[in-house]
């Protein structure tokens, strides 16, 4: 059965291998499973859902990858800002952000001469139904706590890794970002609460691992766990982001911690951030 559809493009040269990676890095895409080998280099950038379309009738476009986002305002804005830094004066072109007749707004720009991608949202996503109130991806400004546990280091690293990827692209700064170790996931509520209550946080991250092969009270310690971690949310009103993996073998923990289903060391920064731009939004009454 096909498991997944992957769209690869030969560059002319390593000059525009290195544009094209650092304009997808620069938007923010999660980094897929690259290679750095002598005859050739790739770079893998993922998506949480891709589409194989055949259309017939639609105006003709240079660009034969469409990119889904949320927010085509502020894509848009990177692209030009990559462009400029990029390319100074003489940057390839962007188009502006037009209306289609096909309920969405898009634009094209090319990061590299002769290569196109468009860029589109819906301009009616929720069909009609009431606008709904959401958080924002931009961590500039805002402060976190990561909880990491040293247990099964050899997962958790890469769990803290992908978070400390998600927050630094997503425009948090270094000196705003705290790491704080624990021994194993039991410990981990106990140091999200007292990090939490200094209110010098906007946000905690907890990261660790649980398999249930090395331990015969796995579920036990889980639920008190997540009971923990969600009772120190509860109580502080601080939000706390659930990093924390629930497997039955050491390779499923690898699976989900950026082998091959995604970084959920990323994904649980990516929460954190929308969940404190959701609560700037409802304080500010917005």
């Amino acid at each position: 059965m096909i498991k997944g559809i992957t769209i690869v493009r030969q560059t002319s040269t390593p000059a525009v291998f290195d544009k094209l990676a650092s304009f997808f890095a620069a938007l923010g895409l999660e980094k897929g499973k690259g290679w750095d080998e002598e005859q050739s280099r790739g770079r893998a950038f993922l998506a949480p859902l891709g589409n194989l379309e055949f259309v017939d009738g639609m105006p003709p476009s240079n660009a034969d990858v469409f990119v889904e986002v949320t927010s085509l305002d502020s894509v848009h804005e990177i692209a030009e800002r990559w462009l400029s830094q990029n390319w100074g004066d003489s940057t390839p072109h962007i188009t502006a952000t037009a209306d289609t007749d096909w309920k969405s707004r898009l634009f094209t720009v090319e990061p590299v001469p002769g290569v196109a991608f468009s860029f589109w949202e819906w301009s009616e996503p929720l069909k009609g139904k009431p606008i709904a109130l959401e958080g924002d991806l931009s961590a500039e400004g805002m402060r976190f706590a990561i909880i990491v546990a040293r247990w099964n280091a050899v997962i958790t690293d890469r769990l803290l890794q992908g978070a400390l990827d998600c927050l630094y692209r997503s425009g948090a700064k270094k000196e705003d970002v705290q790491v704080i170790r624990v021994p194993g996931a039991w410990e981990i509520p106990s140091a999200a609460r007292k990090v939490a209550e200094t209110e010098r946080v906007d946000a905690v991250i907890t990261l660790g691992v649980l398999l249930r092969g090395e331990t015969a009270h796995y579920e036990a310690i889980y639920n008190e766990v997540s009971r923990g971690i969600g009772q120190s949310q509860q109580d502080t009103g601080i939000p706390h982001a659930f990093g924390v993996l629930t497997c039955e073998t050491l390779e499923q923990a690898l699976d989900r911690a950026g082998l091959k289903a995604g970084n959920k060391g990323f994904e649980a920064a990516s929460a954190a951030i929308e969940m404190v731009s959701l609560h700037r939004k409802i304080g500010a009454g917005v």
